[in-house]
């Protein structure tokens, strides 16, 4: 699909974005949840032949920005899909938040990391990439329809 004159797999992205906590799904004491938020939902992907799945899955923890050198490098190693995943993680909890908001919850949980003030800076970096080219504002960001609609489904099945 292309968007604003930018091509993205739109398909890869939705996939990998409601794949990308996967490890928590593994049982406690499997082998993969040892790796690492993020590496353990990766390499049960890349087992099941799902390489292009695996890298936005491995890189969309906020650690993971924080580390990188640069936000061009991060955007560069994990492509326009892992971009979008790793944005997605951080603008969403039961609904979609600003990422001051989601900041603020992990600031709460684990005051004084440098990590997360790292982490943060570079989502901003993120949010305005990803925005610019969606050609939309921050605040104009929301869920896919079908997402609320599965949601409430499932509620409805429960």
């Amino acid at each position: 699909m292309t968007r604003q004159g930018v091509a993205v797999n739109a398909p890869l992205a939705e996939t990998a974005a409601l794949l990308h906590d996967l490890d928590k799904a593994l049982p406690r004491g499997h082998k993969l949840r040892k790796l690492g938020h993020g590496a353990g939902g990766a390499e049960w992907l890349r087992s099941n032949d799902n390489e292009e799945l695996a890298i936005a899955v491995a890189n969309h923890p906020v650690g993971i920005l924080a580390a990188a050198a640069t936000y061009e490098e991060f955007a560069q190693r994990v492509g326009l899909e892992g971009c979008i995943v790793a944005l997605a993680d951080k603008r969403a909890l039961q609904d979609t938040v600003s990422l001051d908001a989601r900041f603020d919850r992990w600031y709460r949980r684990y005051p004084g990391s440098e990590m997360l003030q790292q982490g943060h800076a570079r989502a901003r970096d993120l949010e305005r990439d990803i925005c610019a080219r969606a050609g939309i504002a921050p605040n104009e960001v929301q869920r896919l329809a079908w997402v609320d609609e599965a949601f409430e489904q499932a509620k409805r099945a429960a």
